[in-house]
């Protein structure tokens, strides 16, 4: 009886992280304009990050929704993207929250103990009303407003990554969002960062 050959078996393995080496690891500080996806090819009516950001290697550390703006990070570095995107190791993140109507203290104690959302209740934030963010840019398009209804501001500090879970918590709590702008993640700030341009808080570069 004659012996039929195997075919050998295909080894599936994980895409790797970006290899780097600890003396070149890089980290881009981007100020993402309404309407960019965190991706760097465009797709639909979304623009990619291609169109501002021209660095070979780099790839996004935790994704920003393309109807929100503000601090979106990259690296080069596989290991500070899983740190600052996994949700495991509870980074902060500090966003700026126009809102519709003025929240009052019950709301604001609500987002600070935990709101119930459709996937569960979320974790305690830090919340609290703040002026109007000094030097913010206008947003292209504008915010649509309606004139009998005011808005206002809060800054929400949460250290968690569910889908458009900002949005989702004000909107619970009787304030939904009408502009939302990221000013910060962990250490990282925009700290002035014109929109729509990057600067490098890479070790190296400092």
């Amino acid at each position: 009886m004659q012996n039929t050959p195997r075919r050998p078996r295909l080894s599936v393995r994980a895409a790797p992280s970006p290899p780097t080496p600890a003396s070149e690891s890089r980290l881009i500080c981007f100020n993402k304009p309404y309407g960019v996806l965190s991706q760097f090819t465009p797709e639909g009516r979304w623009r990619g990050l291609q169109d501002f950001i021209d660095l070979p290697g780099v790839y996004v550390a935790g994704r920003l929704d393309a109807d929100s703006e503000g601090l979106l990070l990259l690296t080069n570095d596989g290991k500070l993207q899983a740190r600052i995107s996994d949700p495991r190791f509870k980074m902060e993140k500090t966003y700026w929250v126009q809102v519709e109507g003025e929240p009052d203290d019950a709301a604001l104690t609500a987002l600070r103990q935990g709101v119930m959302l459709n996937d569960g209740i979320t974790l305690p934030a830090r919340a609290q009303r703040i002026p109007p963010p000094e030097g913010l840019w206008e947003r292209d398009p504008p915010v649509r407003v309606r004139q009998t209804i005011p808005t206002s501001w809060i800054e929400l500090v949460i250290r968690e990554g569910r889908n458009r879970q900002v949005r989702r918590m004000t909107a619970a709590v009787g304030y939904p969002t009408l502009r939302l702008i990221r000013a910060a993640i962990g250490p990282y700030r925009l700290q002035g960062l014109p929109q729509g341009t990057w600067k490098d808080d890479s070790p190296s570069a400092m």
